[in-house]
């Protein structure tokens, strides 16, 4: 089993922007070779000629100090409905932007991209008949998105299960269900981003069976110190890796349960703009690879 350490790049957000200073941070303090690259540092809605800028800027980091994108992705600020949106106007405004994302994903060597399957409005989910409806136009936006990325040389798309019933994959079998139904008719294969902190149905409050349903199509897992029933965002630091329940070798084993021949196991930490934990985020992160490191070398 091929498994490497990756970091999602929402740790940057708003504190790091700089593409030679996140690099930087992730070469060169925590000696990591995988990113994933996150829409927050480089919205596809700022003009052409400042992401053409970042993206050089990017690829200069990339290059000194010696890491690769391996994927791209949503964050905290575009959790939004998007290709589930309501307005139809504004749907197609998404896919646009989503095409656009993942052109700047391949501009900077991405291989995958994704975020969340989609938001329903409380209006639509309660309406029996209109979540139905907003499901299916979820899954045939997702099949247009597939021949986008097969255009661009994606080797696959991903989706993350969610927190609550309307934002889609609060289940393992409700997750599967979409992955299949997008793969009914798809450019490139529909995948899944495990997050083993989202465990959210009250009767699959643990991560590790879902590890071992998903892993096998999860080519991106993003790792997080938890508790059960929560999605914390901890870091790995001896504090919270005695009171989570995520175990590295528990994880590993739960993988090779699952038959997964490949993954990139994604730091997701989450700090809050406070005073305690501002000034931690480095070295949580140090910590947390320090930690992964002794159960997975690169």
């Amino acid at each position: 089993m091929d498994l490497k350490l990756c970091i999602n790049c929402g740790f940057a957000i708003n504190r790091y922007v700089e593409p030679e200073v996140w690099g930087r941070i992730v070469g060169e303090e925590l000696g990591l070779k995988s990113v994933q690259f996150v829409a927050d540092l480089l919205n596809p809605f700022l003009p052409d000629d400042i992401v053409k800028s970042q993206i050089c800027r990017i690829r200069q980091s990339m290059k000194h100090y010696g890491f690769q994108v391996d994927s791209i992705f949503t964050s905290a600020f575009t959790r939004v409905n998007h290709i589930v949106h309501p307005d139809a106007s504004v749907r197609t405004m998404w896919l646009d932007w989503f095409e656009k994302l993942f052109r700047i994903g391949a501009e900077l060597g991405a291989t995958s991209g994704g975020s969340h399957f989609g938001i329903l409005t409380f209006d639509i989910y309660n309406d029996v008949e209109k979540r139905k409806r907003f499901t299916e136009t979820g899954i045939e936006n997702w099949q247009k998105l597939t021949f986008k990325a097969k255009e661009l040389g994606y080797e696959c798309l991903m989706f993350e299960p969610m927190s609550v019933p309307r934002e889609f994959a609060n289940t393992v079998a409700e997750t599967k269900r979409l992955m299949d139904a997008v793969n009914e008719n798809s450019g490139v294969p529909m995948r899944i981003c495990l997050d083993i902190g989202h465990s959210p149905h009250p009767d699959e409050r643990d991560c590790y069976p879902w590890i071992e349903a998903l892993g096998a199509v999860a080519p991106m897992i993003h790792i997080q110190q938890s508790v059960v029933g929560k999605s914390n965002h901890w870091p790995f630091t001896k504090e919270y890796n005695e009171q989570g329940y995520i175990a590295p070798d528990k994880v590993i084993e739960a993988l090779e349960k699952s038959g997964c021949k490949k993954s990139l196991l994604t730091f997701e930490l989450s700090h809050r703009e406070h005073w305690d934990t501002d000034w931690q985020v480095i070295e949580d992160h140090k910590a947390s690879v320090d930690y992964w490191r002794q159960y997975v070398k690169t």
